[in-house]
């Protein structure tokens, strides 16, 4: 085994080292997953900070102020894993997996629709549980709604949509993922803790099962595929419902 390739990396390692490509041992691992996620909670706090900032100095909406809380953190949630691969590694395509195929694709909506029907399921075994609850971007979005114009609604329901999954895939099932998988864990292990961090990033206890569900079907479609393409794709197809209903929350009494 090339000294690049180990158990469970990306298939764009693979193909690189079938191509004659001669790769570097990725010199990135855990204290940088680690980094990804404090430095992701600090930005969200420099954020608010400069979103409140600019409230008051420029005089804009909750609107634009919210969006510029959200975005803030990714920055460090997508920003320090491309960073750290293109520095300690082979660039963030191939250390992290990063391609999309026919196949990917395929994959991915199958894997997008199976989290969606998994997780409605439990939704509605919680509902039972513990009543109506709302999710924090239906917060969001009623506060975007009700403070700003309809394109900042439009800005948000498409960050749900497409730039979460981009951003929260590279982070969990790319960087955690296979930083887990280079300490040579087994498959089912990195699957589970991945879904966990994932579902405990978004600090919503109420839908902590709900997230864990999504989070388990995301990590299995990378070991399964191997690469970011089928993960991104089915985590897009789970939110896509969910951001087009943001699009109508100014109509809405609530979003659960």
């Amino acid at each position: 085994m090339d000294s690049a390739a180990y158990p469970g990396c990306p298939i764009t390692v693979e193909q690189a080292l079938a191509r004659g490509r001669v790769l570097t041992r990725p010199r990135w691992g855990l204290p940088d997953v680690a980094y990804t996620f404090v430095g992701a909670f600090a930005l969200s706090i420099v954020g608010v900070i400069i979103a409140i900032i600019a409230q008051e100095s420029l005089g804009l909406s909750l609107a634009w102020v919210l969006l510029i809380g959200l975005v803030t953190p990714w920055l460090a949630l997508a920003g320090w894993p491309l960073l750290v691969t293109a520095w300690r590694g082979n660039g963030p395509r191939i250390d992290l997996g990063l391609r999309l195929s026919w196949t990917d694709l395929g994959w991915g909506v199958l894997g997008g629709f199976v989290a969606l029907i998994a997780s409605g399921l439990v939704a509605v075994a919680l509902t039972a549980v513990v009543g109506d609850f709302d999710s924090a971007a239906g917060e969001v979005a009623l506060d975007i709604a009700a403070s700003g114009p309809l394109l900042a609604l439009i800005i948000f329901a498409l960050l749900v949509a497409i730039g979460a999954p981009i951003v929260e895939e590279i982070a969990f099932r790319g960087l955690a993922y296979n930083a887990l998988a280079k300490k040579g864990l087994h498959p089912a292990w990195v699957i589970a803790i991945t879904a966990i961090i994932f579902a405990a990033f978004h600090l919503e206890p109420t839908r902590l099962p709900i997230l864990l569900v999504s989070g388990t079907v995301f990590g299995v479609l990378r070991w399964f595929t191997k690469g970011l393409g089928a993960p991104i794709v089915a985590h897009a197809v789970n939110n896509a419902p969910g951001a087009v209903f943001l699009l109508f929350a100014d109509s809405l009494p609530s979003v659960s």
